[in-house]
């Protein structure tokens, strides 16, 4: 199962970007944050440190990564593309 869907990208989460090194991806509503964190650091390449999970008022289930100091969250979504 994928439990990743995408990143997002807007000017809130580009300021948990650069402030708080975290990344948030649309991910798979049944998911669990285990799989989520196991799925980026495998996909990625990168060290997670906490995965928050929220349900949206329309149904879809975000993932706010906060990834290790090893390597920048903004390094990342250059990288993806989001920057």
């Amino acid at each position: 199962m994928m439990a990743i869907k995408y990143p997002i990208s807007t000017e809130k989460i580009m300021g948990l970007v650069q402030n708080e090194n975290k990344l948030v991806f649309m991910v798979d509503k049944k998911a669990t944050k285990q799989e989520i964190k196991k799925e980026i650091e495998e996909t990625f390449k990168v060290k997670v440190v906490n995965v928050t999970t929220v349900i949206t008022p329309q149904g879809a289930k975000k993932a706010y990564v906060k990834l290790g100091p090893e390597k920048p969250a903004i390094d990342l979504a250059t990288d993806l593309g989001l920057m």
